[in-house]
């Protein structure tokens, strides 16, 4: 194995997501990163990832374009300019989410790797992962 792997923009694999929909690249299954989870997401405006936690697995998240809105648990949503990074300890609930008229660019980063394909999880683990189910949309949605 190299001691790189480049993957171009152009080249990357983007898809949408099993239960919300929502655009993103895996860049982690796509760079075979062994540890390390990352993806990209796309909201576009009135989307909102899945409101989930972890069990080990600790994130960063970078906001690179847009407007970033982010709940974590139950506390008021957090709103990030372009460059903003937050970290999101594994058991907190956290959910993406645009209310704004624009695309939000996120990078997502997380440690270590843990399980991301809900076709491939327990009910439990589901259980565990997505506490309010995995299609919960945010106060700011109508949820």
């Amino acid at each position: 194995m190299s001691d790189h792997t480049i993957l171009r923009a152009a080249d990357a694999f983007w898809r949408e997501s099993n239960q919300m929909k929502v655009l993103n690249t895996d860049l982690g299954k796509q760079l075979e990163l062994a540890n390390l989870g990352a993806r990209l997401w796309r909201l576009r405006p009135g989307e909102a990832s899945t409101l989930h936690r972890h069990f080990e697995q600790e994130e960063l998240y970078v906001l690179l374009e847009g407007t970033g809105r982010m709940r974590i648990e139950d506390e008021e949503p957090l709103t990030l300019a372009p460059l903003d990074a937050i970290r999101v300890a594994p058991t907190a609930g956290r959910q993406l989410f645009n209310d704004t008229e624009a695309d939000a660019l996120w990078l997502v980063v997380g440690a270590p790797r843990e399980l991301a394909n809900t076709l491939e999880m327990t009910d439990e683990q589901l259980a565990h992962l997505y506490p309010r189910g995995p299609k919960a949309l945010p106060p700011e949605l109508g949820g």
